[in-house]
């Protein structure tokens, strides 16, 4: 093994910054339902969400190896060209938190690769059989099925449930919420540190310090785990009031259905190496859970935003990356412009960030009823063709649960509107 150079060091540092963002940019996919429906209180959620993150980086490297061996050519790849896919994801990923969009940092992470390597080494040294089978394919598929499970899942659950006692069924099932919730996270840290641990493996086999075809290094697992269970307890307040409350508004029973079907969509992913979205898994499992409720409305607005970013994400972190490793071909100084570009664009965006603060004392806020927004046709179609409970009337099991409020919350007194 040969001793580290500094562009090295610096992209595994740099590596390690994208799996903190990916860490708190990601933490919603876990926590929002379990929050929102008040299963869990914020500060508790995140920080079970961290620990197992923590746990579930060890427990595969799947999906690392089809980051590090499977994507890219290893040979000719330059730290340099990682450094510049880094930037690329680590730019994306703070600019979708700042508007609350879950968009994949995954995607986020493989669009800069993709834009940097043909930058750097030319459209040739893109794997597109593994593009496509292994990250675009599963991209469309993963929202699809796991929405699909989500919504028959919540009609079953409230069909199986509609002669229960209302009080203990909604306790049972905030139960099941936190025992998804934790599915979720360990899901999370087979699929997504996997990702950072695949980049910092190419760019120590592209330094030469490890030989090609090498498995994650202990040290890259433990370090990898560790930056995303930091990021994720630092909780990311912003998508998690999109996902927990923009998209839908979830009682237990569809947070314990939308949070089981993402998990074992993640989970048979990663099984298969196949670097998967949670974002796009658990995004489409809390629409399928919305959908699946008699009267469920799901915010298609929000939705459409969400789904926008989605497509843009794969070549806005590809243009990035590409622009980047432009930069740093320039030699020495190249890459250090590059590296105050990154550290300048962060500060700002988090400066930005400051003007409208959402953390875990107002995460469970929610918007003026007045402007909600109504039921669109989609929602409207999917009410009518769903069956009613027993009885024809709404049951307990039904009724809306108000989430458990902050105690910041509880402690400010509403005020009435003012006409104008």
């Amino acid at each position: 093994m040969e001793s580290f150079s500094l562009i090295l060091a610096i992209v595994v540092v740099t590596a390690l910054a994208f799996d903190f963002t990916n860490g708190f940019h990601d933490t919603a996919n876990a926590m929002a339902t379990t929050i929102s429906t008040g299963a869990m209180r914020p500060k508790v959620a995140v920080a079970m969400s961290a620990v197992l993150n923590l746990v579930g980086a060890f427990l595969s490297v799947e999906v690392a190896n089809t980051i590090s061996k499977g994507l890219v050519d290893e040979a000719g790849i330059r730290p340099e060209v990682i450094f510049a896919a880094l930037v690329g994801a680590i730019l994306w990923n703070l600019l979708t938190w700042l508007v609350g969009l879950p968009s994949s940092s995954s995607h986020a992470l493989m669009g800069g690769l993709i834009g940097a390597t043909i930058a750097s080494a030319g459209v040739g040294a893109v794997h597109g059989d593994v593009l496509v089978t292994k990250v675009l394919l599963p991209a469309i598929a993963a929202p699809l099925v796991a929405g699909i499970a989500a919504m028959l899942a919540t009609r079953l659950t409230y069909s199986l449930g509609s002669k229960a006692d209302g009080k203990a069924s909604k306790k049972g099932y905030r139960a099941g919420q936190i025992a998804s919730a934790g599915l979720v996270s360990l899901a999370h840290g087979t699929n997504d540190a996997q990702k950072t641990m695949g980049v910092i493996t190419l760019a120590l086999v592209a330094g030469g310090a490890v030989a090609p075809d090498s498995d994650p290094p202990m040290w890259v697992i433990l370090s990898a785990g560790l930056a995303i269970a930091l990021g994720t307890y630092l909780g990311g307040w912003r998508i998690i009031r999109t996902m927990g409350k923009g998209l839908t508004d979830l009682q237990p029973q569809q947070g314990f259905a939308a949070q089981t079907s993402a998990a074992t969509v993640i989970l048979a992913s990663s099984h298969l190496g196949f670097s998967l979205s949670t974002t796009h898994s658990v995004s489409g499992s809390v629409m399928g859970a919305g959908l699946g409720r008699k009267g469920g409305v799901v915010r298609w607005s929000t939705a459409t935003r969400m789904f926008v970013a989605w497509g843009l994400t794969l070549p806005a972190a590809a243009l990035v990356g590409a622009l980047a490793e432009y930069v740093t071909g320039f030699g020495s100084w190249g890459t250090a412009m590059v590296a105050i570009f990154l550290v300048g664009s962060s500060a700002a965006i988090w400066k930005l960030s400051r003007r409208e603060v959402v953390d875990h004392t107002n995460v469970c806020d929610t918007e003026d009823p007045a402007e909600a927004e109504p039921a669109g046709v989609v929602t409207t179609a999917m009410a009518a063709v769903t069956p009613p409970p027993a009885g024809g009337t709404a049951t307990a099991s039904e009724d809306p649960v108000p989430s458990f409020p902050s105690q910041a919350t509880a402690e400010r007194t509403p005020t009435a509107p003012t006409a104008v």
